[in-house]
């Protein structure tokens, strides 16, 4: 158990400067490009990497008494925990994987699962798809730019309101990211408190799965109130959909991450060189276009593990803690706490894998005091995370989601989203549950 007499000794409040820094440039910054300047995207047009160069700087500026080759050996000290590296590599190799099996491979398992109901449950199954597919992929922004132009079609297509279509799409595609083996929130939840993927993902399925269920029954109610005009068909390969379900498959039954991804890759690359669909040196580039595009996932990881480890050598660490402690009292306070932690974080920066790595040590220590177990931890971390991303008007989902809706000339804005984003709401409401239920 951790001496509290022990914190209110180190706790140092002004240590947490260089998050406050990265705080104002990040959010400052997304502010002035989306709304004032009006640039698209703006907000991720911002540049993470630089706004945490910049908290380390002040990091390093801080603390006179400890010499600046002291603080970067800190800072090797921090990068060098076996979780950093563990979560780098299964992001690599996630992006690879995403590399090989490519957009088509997605859009089959879409397509076919639409092709098998009738269209007056179009709705509920570009929900169904959307979890399928996210959680295959573990991305809920790759998700959603894949299916939200399919959302769009049945829209148009049946006489579904396009707010209901791309709502469902986005509650789907947040419900797989939350779940899903190889999503990165999922990865820097399950590495930061040090627990198995399975473990975490059978405490989230059964906060998920009633959330889940509730998002399916306001659709169904919604679905059955509006007069059907059509249905969607498209073509698709079902031999590209083998891949999305060796991986589902893999990751369910609890085998190695790595092993998952390698069968996901290998079976992936056999079926899209076997198809004629891809040249093995086409192949290849894909596979390192989908590692690249997690560089900035890996450095920001890289990045917020050392400007912590300063962070904790300072104090800065104990003195949130101290606060969050009385302010929060038990198990059940303890989670909240934790909860209510990533989500302000996630507010201010709009990444949730970024809320989930700064959040981590500080939910780690608070599980030690109060004697929550890491899968509960992290499950919390993840669904709270989710939650929060989910519904920010600002959030990289929603920008997408309008975004693609805009390219294909419907117009449409996140408030006239945000009522129809029924899973983000059932979730909360479900996470509020569990804690309540837990044992003092």
């Amino acid at each position: 158990m951790i001496n509290m007499e022990d914190y209110m000794k180190k706790q140092n409040t002004i240590a947490l400067l260089p998050i406050a820094v990265f705080l104002v440039l990040y959010l400052g910054l997304g502010i002035l490009f989306e709304y004032i300047m009006k640039i698209p995207m703006g907000f991720y047009n911002v540049p993470i990497i630089i706004a945490f160069l910049v908290a380390i700087f002040v990091a390093c500026l801080q603390n006179r008494s400890v010499t600046f080759d002291e603080k970067l050996g800190i800072m090797a000290q921090g990068l060098a925990d076996k979780n950093i590296i563990t979560m780098l590599l299964i992001f690599l190799t996630a992006g690879a994987f995403v590399g090989v099996v490519g957009r088509s491979s997605a859009e089959s398992v879409a397509y076919f699962m639409l092709s098998l109901i009738p269209a007056r449950f179009a709705v509920m199954v570009l929900f169904v798809v959307a979890c399928f597919v996210s959680i295959a992929m573990g991305t809920s922004v790759g998700t959603i730019t894949l299916i939200v132009p399919i959302a769009a079609a049945v829209s148009e297509a049946s006489g579904f309101g396009l707010p209901l279509c791309v709502g469902a799409v986005m509650g789907g595609a947040m419900f797989g990211d939350n779940l899903s083996f190889i999503s990165d929130t999922t990865i820097a939840a399950c590495n930061g408190q040090g627990c198995r993927m399975k473990d975490k993902f059978r405490e989230n399925f059964f906060i998920a799965l009633p959330a889940a269920i509730l998002t399916l029954i306001c659709i169904a109610v919604l679905s059955f109130k509006t007069d059907i005009a059509g249905a969607v068909s498209q073509e698709y390969h079902l031999l590209q959909i083998i891949p999305y379900i060796l991986v589902l498959i893999g990751g369910i039954i609890g085998i190695n991450v790595f092993l998952v991804l390698i069968i996901g890759i290998v079976s992936g690359a056999v079926i899209m060189i076997a198809a004629g669909n891809i040249t093995p040196y086409e192949l290849l580039t894909n596979m390192g276009s989908g590692a690249s595009g997690m560089f900035e996932t890996c450095m920001v990881a890289v990045l917020v593990a050392a400007m912590c480890a300063l962070i904790r050598e300072y104090g800065g660490f104990e003195a949130l803690l101290s606060a969050i402690y009385r302010t929060f009292k038990g198990k059940r306070g303890g989670l909240l706490g934790m909860g209510l932690l990533v989500g302000l974080i996630d507010i201010a920066t709009a990444n949730n894998t970024v809320a989930i790595v700064m959040a981590n040590p500080i939910a780690k220590e608070m599980a030690q005091k109060y004697g929550i177990t890491s899968r509960k931890t992290a499950s919390i971390l993840d669904t709270f995370s989710c939650i929060f991303q989910a519904v920010i008007p600002y959030g990289a989902q929603m920008l997408v989601a309008i975004s693609a809706v805009h390219e294909l000339g419907y117009e449409i804005s996140a408030f006239n989203v945000l009522p129809y984003l029924f899973y983000p709401m059932f979730l909360l409401a479900s996470s509020l549950v569990a804690i309540v239920k837990i044992e003092r």
